[in-house]
């Protein structure tokens, strides 16, 4: 199970954190997809940052500029919406509490590390392990200096909405969270149990996971997740191979119209084997991976 933490990270879920470590401007990866009226550039977001990265520069500005809308894996509902969805999906009203589905050592584990981040393990008991599981992944990296209201999602956002561009989901939240609450018990349990396992190291791997990401380094992403995938195939098929083949159907749609889209999904999900470009690349459709000089080429 180890790096399982990274993976859910760097396939960006609407409510699993990234973090940032630089001040320097970032480089992340970008890539375009074409025909005669319609161009389509494909960004790997992380969800949380510090607020000294730099990254809405360069091409990737350029990218969102020249765009007449954005796509993102979701459009991020009212609170209140979102507080109903997920109590909707997670709580488990009529199963055994919750501490009681682990054994004696993971639950001792379990509940010291829910009071270490200053949450009381008892308000849980009614949820499912992946919620827990998610609540812990997220709850340390506030301390830590991270934030979503400047992670790419939110800054895009309101780019968008400052420039007037429509702004769309490729999924629901209430999808998107239903992807977690429709893992087996089993599974579920594996993923709390790892994400309190790897807690120690959670800064560490998510300072590795960032320094990739803003160097460009998809396959480096790729490599990190790659004992997650190897260890819990089910998980990754489910959230990572599903969607991407899903996404590349949506775009693949897209294409047929005339404009121009900048789309962002988690980086994780255009990185390794089965990504979107490689599910592009089976419905027939090339993408390119492209930097400024590609814009500067275009421009003249």
């Amino acid at each position: 199970m180890k790096s399982l933490i990274a993976l859910f990270a760097a396939l960006g879920l609407c409510i699993a954190p990234a973090a940032a470590q630089t001040r320097d401007s970032a480089e992340p990866a970008l890539w375009v997809v074409q025909d005669e009226d319609t161009t389509i550039f494909l960004f790997g977001s992380v969800h949380v940052l510090k607020p000294d990265t730099v990254w809405f520069d360069d091409d990737v500005k350029a990218a969102f500029d020249r765009s007449d809308e954005v796509m993102l894996e979701v459009v991020e509902p009212d609170p209140r919406v979102m507080q109903a969805t997920v109590i909707k999906l997670a709580i488990d009203p009529d199963g055994p509490p919750l501490s009681q589905k682990l054994t004696a050592e993971a639950r001792t584990k379990y509940q010291r590390a829910m009071n270490g981040v200053g949450i009381p393990w008892e308000a849980f008991e009614k949820f499912e392990p992946w919620m827990a599981a998610l609540t812990l992944a997220v709850a340390p990296l506030a301390q830590l200096g991270y934030s979503d209201a400047v992670g790419v999602e939110k800054v895009v956002t309101r780019a968008a909405q400052a420039a007037g561009k429509p702004i769309s989901g490729l999924e629901t939240v209430e999808g998107q969270l239903g992807l977690f609450d429709t893992l087996p018990e089993d599974q579920q349990i594996a993923f709390l149990n790892a994400t309190v396992d790897e807690m120690g190291g959670m800064e560490e791997e998510f300072t590795k996971l960032i320094a990739d990401w803003s160097a460009g380094r998809p396959e480096a992403l790729a490599a990190l997740m790659n004992d997650s995938m190897e260890a819990t195939p089910e998980i990754a098929q489910v959230l990572l191979f599903n969607r991407n083949a899903n996404w590349a159907k949506q775009i693949k749609a897209r294409m047929e119209k005339p404009g121009t889209v900048f789309i962002a999904v988690g980086a994780g999900h255009l990185a390794g084997a089965k990504s979107v470009q490689d599910q592009l690349k089976a419905l027939g459709i090339k993408s390119q991976r492209i930097d400024m000089k590609w814009f500067e080429k275009a421009e003249r």
